[in-house]
């Protein structure tokens, strides 16, 4: 069996750079004919970006909904119209009346389900259009609040005006609207000043490379040590090495059912199931049918 040359790449994104220019730069590398991101970094962050390559851009959607983890430095004082340093100043206030211990209750005040508003300067949309698009001609536009979850804010250091913090989050919060709520709650305002996701995905900082590093290699090939295997990076699945008799039934899209699988559990931290042959190819990813015995297919990547 063979098949395309695919993977992840974890990437370390430097600071004042798109998500969307890192994604572009790696694509020039020869032998990566697609690839993608499963969560958006602001130019300004730096940190864990998971890169799907080739064939792997199809598991993308099993990360997006993934928890994340940030190193934050909080100034205090200044309010943004970006929420974060890249704005325009709107407000200065003096934080003289701030103690430690207001900044330790005014973060506890949001670990849990709270309600976000979204920045107006975001990648949300608005009729087909980004926000962020309107607010740079002045057309601020408020979307709805939403629910997110702050799973725990630890303190790191404060040393006035900045308190440097870690937040594990849900997806879709933001830690630059975090910032400014919490500069709201201690009466002086705040915004994000900087941002290091360390943590996305089941993958850390220690995972990931340097983009620069990333761009030195002439081809994927000679990337190879540094790519994460489609079946290793979905490693939260239940594994299922297929025999060959449920291999020509994915070969040719039949129905799965508990006999061909024999699973002993189908509880674990994901409610999908990964397929794979002796050698570790991934076939196939599949997910129980809740009113009738057979999974569905996910996505097949079986190639004979």
């Amino acid at each position: 069996m063979t098949q395309e040359t695919s993977g992840f790449l974890i990437v370390d994104k430097p600071r004042d750079m798109t998500s969307a220019t890192v994604i572009a730069r790696i694509k020039k590398i020869s032998g990566i004919n697609k690839i993608g991101h499963t969560g958006t970094l602001d130019p300004m962050a730096t940190g864990v970006m998971i890169c799907p390559v080739n064939q792997a851009t199809r598991l993308s959607r099993f990360f997006l909904a993934s928890p994340k983890k940030y190193t934050a430095v909080l100034r205090l004082g200044i309010e943004t119209d970006t929420q974060d340093a890249t704005g325009t100043v709107l407000t200065e206030r003096p934080i003289d009346m701030v103690s430690p211990p207001a900044v330790h209750e005014a973060c506890r005040r949001f670990i849990g389900e709270i309600e976000q508003t979204p920045p107006a300067y975001s990648a949300l949309k608005h009729k087909g259009v980004p926000l962020y698009k309107y607010a740079r001609k002045g057309n601020f536009i408020t979307k709805p609040p939403r629910k997110v979850v702050i799973f725990d804010i630890r303190i790191i250091e404060m040393d006035f005006p900045d308190v440097r913090f870690e937040v594990e989050c849900a997806a879709g919060t933001y830690v630059r609207t975090l910032c400014a709520d919490i500069g709201k709650i201690l009466g002086c305002g705040g915004h994000l000043k900087d941002l290091r996701r360390t943590e996305c995905g089941g993958f850390g900082v220690h995972d990931a490379t340097p983009l620069a590093e990333i761009e030195s290699h002439p081809t994927l090939e000679t990337l190879q040590d540094r790519l994460i295997s489609m079946p290793d990076a979905i490693d939260d699945m239940l594994p299922h090495i297929a025999d060959s008799g449920l291999m020509e039934k994915i070969k040719y899209g039949k129905p799965i059912t508990s006999d061909d699988l024999k699973l002993k559990t189908a509880h674990g931290s994901s409610p999908f199931i990964k397929i794979v042959d002796e050698g570790n190819q991934l076939l196939a990813v599949v997910r129980a049918d809740e009113t009738q015995d057979r999974y569905n297919y996910c996505c097949v990547f079986y190639n004979p």
